[in-house]
């Protein structure tokens, strides 16, 4: 069935990846929003699942709703802002797993198309030559399947739907997508997107910290 734009978010627990007095890092769920929407019915999201279990836990970053995968929050506002610069600095690594319509080629390439809001079709995304902030994501094939393609995606900046544009820019739109996807596309019960990889310096120490959490497609 294709994804649905009502919100029921799934009831899994927390899955936590690591925790420590600088950092917590958990593997969130596809369809759960990262932080509340606008209205009563959307204020159920993993940012106040984590906050009631972790009081102290302060937002980093965001997964979009249908994404699922490994996040990071800061368990002090030291943390918190030293995770979040990099973030901004881009020397946060993330690697993500994707199932594309169609076989993808060449096996290995980068994406560098700049990219806007759809105004008229918000929230979509788009690609702007004119007016598009850089976007640039690099690509690589793991494996052909019957009528798709598994991908490992190294986003290089942070731009809003980013790797949903992208691949749909290649003609690969993210299988299960409701946005992007368009006919037998959309006949899966999930995004095929997850957040398979994150490498950050930690707050306290600097050593370098690299979390998994291997996708359920």
């Amino acid at each position: 069935m294709a994804v649905s734009s009502d919100y029921t978010p799934p009831q899994d627990p927390l899955e936590i990846l690591h925790h420590d007095a600088q950092i917590l890092v958990v593997n969130k769920p596809a369809g759960l929003l990262s932080v509340p929407g606008r209205g009563a019915h959307l204020a159920d999201c993993l940012l106040t699942r984590v906050q009631a279990v972790f009081p102290e836990a302060l937002l980093v970053h965001r997964l979009d709703r249908d994404t699922s995968g490994v996040l990071v929050f800061g368990v002090t506002p030291h943390a918190q802002r030293h995770l979040s610069m990099q973030f901004e600095k881009r020397t946060a690594r993330k690697v993500y797993v994707a199932r594309l319509a169609g076989r993808l080629e060449p096996r290995a390439g980068e994406v560098d198309l700049p990219m806007i809001v759809d105004w008229p079709n918000r929230p979509r995304q788009m690609v702007c030559h004119d007016t598009g902030k850089p976007a640039l994501t690099e690509y690589r094939v793991v494996k052909f399947g019957e009528g798709e393609t598994r991908v490992r995606l190294t986003p290089k900046t942070g731009r809003t739907h980013q790797l949903r544009v992208h691949m749909l820019a290649l003609g690969h739109a993210i299988l299960g997508d409701p946005l992007y996807a368009s006919g037998a596309g959309l006949d899966y019960d999930r995004m095929m997107l997850h957040s398979e990889e994150l490498r950050i310096k930690h707050p306290d120490s600097s050593l370098s910290m690299k979390f998994r959490a291997k996708a359920d497609f």
